[in-house]
């Protein structure tokens, strides 16, 4: 991989990573996660299961174009330009589609109060899409067991960001170190988020518990604007980019 072609790469990955690290709805999960029975030991499974997904979509994209990139201006090069086009498109549109249509901010069983009756909510309804299933995950966690944080990682991934990432990857040449080095950078700073609350929850377990979840309840209220601006961000980041490309 020359220099000129590893330098983009690194640039869209870092700030794709930037960008997933930013997302609030995981990191508002992962508050309740830590402030739960066990909270350490769910929050480190939690960050296995969310890097195990970076690993495993790098590494089905490295294995696909055996590890080096695409020779420029050629078919598989013009249609992995095309293909990165579609992502950011796609970004660009979620990120309006949000905008246009909120989504009510989801309703956690730790947040429900006294004589609620469990409904999550003064109408009785979840939150919409995965709502009720991050919150069935979620109510698992808090009664101790441990091994739905790492289902709930996954469920939580901003996938349209993730497989921005994936096809970024594409123009990855595992023969440079840089590279691996990329790929590592791209996953710590995609988790950064994460270890920052898992290693506070570690070194001040109370406290953390406590403004964690105050955190996560001043988030639920900007969330809806995050998710927004960083589709849209990167999505044209990404549209830009590739048309740049496709027309040089």
């Amino acid at each position: 991989m020359s220099d000129g072609m590893a330098r983009p790469m690194v640039l869209d990955l870092l700030l794709i990573a930037l960008a997933i690290t930013l997302d609030p709805l995981p990191l508002m999960a992962f508050a309740v996660v830590v402030a739960s029975a066990r909270g350490t030991r769910a929050g480190l499974v939690f960050i296995a299961g969310w890097t195990a997904c970076f690993v495993v979509v790098i590494t089905l994209v490295l294995t696909l174009t055996g590890g080096r990139p695409p020779e420029p201006r050629s078919p598989p090069s013009t249609a992995h330009l095309a293909l990165k086009l579609l992502v950011g498109l796609c970004l660009v549109a979620y990120g309006i589609h949000r905008h246009r249509h909120p989504r009510p901010p989801a309703e956690h069983p730790a947040d429900r109060e006294p004589g609620d009756g469990g409904r999550g909510g003064t109408d009785g309804r979840a939150g919409a899409g995965d709502a009720a299933s991050s919150g069935f995950l979620t109510s698992r966690i808090e009664r101790g067991v441990i091994w739905p944080a790492a289902a709930l990682a996954v469920l939580l991934q901003p996938w349209g960001l993730v497989a921005a990432g994936a096809v970024t990857v594409v123009d990855g040449d595992t023969s440079k170190s840089d590279t691996w080095l990329t790929l590592v950078a791209f996953c710590v700073i995609a988790t950064a988020g994460l270890l920052a609350a898992e290693l506070y929850a570690l070194l001040r377990p109370e406290a953390a518990a406590e403004r964690l979840l105050a955190l996560r309840t001043w988030m639920t209220d900007h969330a809806e604007r995050a998710i927004v601006t960083g589709s849209v961000v990167t999505g044209l980041y990404l549209v830009a980019r590739s048309a740049y490309g496709l027309a040089r």
